[in-house]
């Protein structure tokens, strides 16, 4: 969260916390495909507001989960935890528009950072097996925090590609003037 800040300041982005955000409990319950009901508590909730050329204020919502490489990408049943066990409850959120109806959030994207890049791989190879909903993930490894996160710096779910953060206008995503302490 300390990266996310820092590239927000440089960017003039506006870092809005889940206790700043109107919705106060970010947790909730999807059934998925086969009835199954799983439960979602993402580890933080944030939102980015920034101002368009126009005028129009936007805001963009993520749920981050950050993984330390403990917890088993895929097991035989979905009774035991597993990443891809948040990667379904997920997709099901979106599937069935809980972020609209409980939450109160138009649209949100995952941001999934790991401890390494063979973890980004499997974790890739999870999203692939979803039905739908691969656009929803972002994955990076913990080296992408020492980087520009606006950049295209995130491997993207649906075609593992590396996008951006937020689809920003070319003037934001220049890197700001140097300071007279930092040429």
């Amino acid at each position: 969260m300390v990266s996310i800040e820092l590239a927000c300041r440089k960017h003039g982005i506006k870092l809005l916390y889940e206790d700043q955000l109107e919705q106060r409990s970010f947790s909730w319950r999807v059934k998925i495909e086969g009835g199954t009901k799983l439960g979602v508590v993402p580890d933080r909730v944030f939102a980015l507001e920034y101002t368009e050329q126009n005028g129009q204020v936007q805001r963009a919502y993520f749920f981050l989960e950050a993984d330390r490489g403990t917890m088993p990408v895929i097991r035989h049943t979905l009774s035991q935890s597993s990443f891809c066990r948040k990667l379904l409850a997920y997709e099901a959120t979106w599937t069935s528009k809980v972020h609209q109806r409980h939450l109160g959030i138009p649209r949100f994207r995952v941001l999934i950072v790991t401890t390494i890049a063979a973890r980004v791989a499997s974790l890739l190879v999870a999203c692939a097996q979803l039905k739908r909903g691969h656009g929803l993930f972002l994955f990076a490894n913990t080296s992408v925090l020492e980087k520009d996160l606006f950049g295209s710096v995130w491997q993207n779910g649906k075609t593992g590609e590396l996008s951006p953060l937020l689809d920003l206008p070319d003037w934001q995503v220049l890197p700001s003037p140097a300071s007279p302490a930092n040429p």
